[in-house]
């Protein structure tokens, strides 16, 4: 009786795939397949067409890397290296920067809102960082350029005159205020609301009983925080930081409006030399770039997207020595 009964529960069980199901199945793997092949599609894009640009012989003829002699050793006119060297140092340069303001001003501002701040002013709170995210970064652009640069120039020459013993602060100050660190405080503008959003989520995900048992305990709110709740959030705030990072290395507009580059290779932060980033350079130079020097600015571009990916990659493996603490379990 049983044996009989065995193929007729397993043509029931079939029977309930319903055709919803079959749909939506299809979908999510037509829809993750998708993303790998357009990734796909982009990395050989960049790689066919930025691959003429890497043969030192080809990329002679490329105005842009024969111009790049003045920008690292006199001999190394022709050779892409030399000329993508002091954009890679630029973006990495300006998007740390950013990161070592926007970090903790944005892990402050999360846990105000989840942990300090009352409902009626975490709320409203909440949605100004929101808003900030929704700003078009040509906005940013025009108010770095316009407001801010102008702004901080007088510190910038305070700076100079107070603490040029500092490799930073060393150099002629720039009459404008355009330098790297100018774009560096937009980018951390910019990369502010992302990480606070992200952050603040992950603070909410904190277990209720793990804050209750530490206030139960005798601990302050301070030490409830410190010892339940960054703990269980490490993963996420790193994983917060990584992608605020990923926006600072890929932003265009802002940095081309702001900064005054001059694409030398220097940790002088209030000077009238600058180095620039891949991006704005691309976005600056392709109107005018034709037959090799596309292909040149197309191979930085495929830098821009290696370093992108290594920062990703290195972000899930930090985040996955630490997803005992990251709430994904």
């Amino acid at each position: 009786m049983t044996a009989e009964l065995a193929p007729d529960a397993g043509t029931s069980v079939k029977a309930k795939s319903r055709p919803g199901d079959r749909v939506f199945s299809f979908l999510s793997t037509f829809s993750g397949s998708l993303i790998l092949a357009i990734l796909a599609a982009v990395f050989f894009f960049l790689l066919f067409q930025g691959l003429p640009a890497f043969f030192p012989d080809a990329a002679e003829n490329s105005h842009f890397v024969a111009g790049a002699s003045n920008l690292a050793e006199p001999d190394a006119e022709g050779n892409f290296f030399w000329y993508v060297l002091p954009l890679i140092f630029g973006t990495l340069w300006a998007s740390l920067l950013a990161l070592l303001m926007a970090v903790p001003v944005a892990i402050g501002v999360a846990l105000f809102i989840t942990h300090y701040a009352s409902r009626k002013l975490a709320a409203p709170l909440g949605y100004v960082i929101d808003l900030l995210a929704a700003v078009p970064s040509v906005v940013f652009g025009l108010w770095g350029a316009t407001v801010l640069g102008p702004f901080v120039q007088p510190f910038y020459v305070w700076l100079n005159e107070n603490l040029s013993w500092l490799p930073f602060f060393q150099g002629q100050v720039s009459a404008t205020g355009r330098t790297i660190l100018t774009a560096a405080i937009v980018l951390a503008v910019m990369v502010l609301p992302i990480v606070t959003a992200l952050t603040r989520e992950v603070f909410l995900q904190t277990p209720r009983l793990h804050e209750e048992a530490s206030l139960a305990l005798g601990a302050t709110r301070w030490e409830m925080v410190k010892m339940a709740v960054l703990p269980f959030a490490r993963g996420g705030m790193v994983s917060s930081v990584m992608l605020g990072l990923g926006r600072a290395l890929g932003e265009t507009m802002a940095v081309a409006m702001v900064l005054s580059a001059t694409g030398v290779i220097t940790f002088q932060l209030t000077s009238n030399t600058n180095p620039s980033t891949i991006a704005a350079n691309i976005a600056l130079s392709f109107p005018e770039a034709s037959n090799l020097d596309i292909n040149v600015l197309i191979a930085s571009g495929l830098v821009l997207f290696a370093i992108t990916l290594l920062v990703n990659s290195l972000a899930r493996w930090i985040v996955s020595r630490r997803k005992e603490f990251s709430g994904a379990n």
